[in-house]
């Protein structure tokens, strides 16, 4: 395949997908550690710092790699395909993320999720999709202030929700997940500029073993390309294989 070919819109790169993966085998972890603790079967504290640093590495890691995606797609598409697709796919992503807001708030009530890791990369991938066209140290630079300005609102509260979306949380309430638009979209910003520099017109700009057909690639390219579906039913399966294991112990 010669540098000028252009790629199927349904071509993937394994090293994409593999780092995926690697972030779905973390967010299961994590959450069944969760889940233990929730129960009272686990020792370790998930809600400490060091904890957190590796949840929020794993919802940043979604998201720029979400950017990054957004970015080979464009590449493939035409304006107004690239503009159906970001549409649909981000407004099927938030209507998933309403329904965890409802499973979370029957689940554990008022901590329910407000804006987590669904709502923020359904909104991410509609309002990234101007970045596709602008300049990349625009790109580059909001997305970096973004991040530098999210870091500032996060520690604000305010005495109603509206901002809550945008990283001012509703002073008194405690969310069980929590993504706001800032700083984490900004993860977004630079994933798209990550992929315009290392893959110009949707190709590598430096070439790769292709590992892709080794069989742990493998199976973590699998749960790439399947990672919204896991994120919906990882926790369903987690928490039933611990009530099982509760009720014949």
């Amino acid at each position: 395949m010669t540098t000028q070919t252009k790629l199927r819109p349904s071509a993937r790169f394994w090293e994409v997908d593999a780092a995926r993966g690697v972030a779905v085998l973390a967010m299961v972890f994590f959450h069944l550690m969760w889940d233990l603790q929730f129960f009272g079967l686990g020792r370790v504290n998930v809600f400490s710092a060091p904890w957190q640093i590796f949840a929020r590495s794993i919802g940043t890691t979604f998201t720029f790699l979400l950017g990054l995606s957004l970015w080979l797609i464009a590449t493939r598409l035409s304006p107004q395909a690239l503009r159906r697709y970001v549409l649909r796919r981000g407004v099927t992503i938030l209507g998933l993320g309403l329904l965890i807001s409802l499973g979370t708030w029957l689940f554990v009530g008022d901590a329910y999720v407000r804006f987590g890791i669904l709502h923020l990369l359904g909104a991410t991938l509609v309002l990234s999709l101007p970045f596709v066209q602008a300049p990349l140290w625009l790109t580059f630079g909001i997305g970096i202030a973004t991040i530098i300005g999210g870091a500032f609102l996060t520690t604000l509260r305010a005495p109603f929700s509206w901002l809550t979306a945008l990283g001012v949380a509703q002073a008194g309430v405690e969310m069980v997940d929590y993504y706001p638009l800032f700083p984490w979209g900004g993860a977004a910003l630079l994933g798209i500029t990550c992929g315009r520099l290392a893959y110009p017109d949707g190709q590598r700009r430096i070439a790769l073993p292709e590992l892709g057909a080794l069989a742990p690639v493998r199976a973590l390219r699998f749960l790439g390309r399947h990672s919204l579906l896991i994120y919906l039913l990882h926790q369903p399966i987690l928490l039933g294989a611990i009530y099982a294991l509760q009720t014949l112990t």
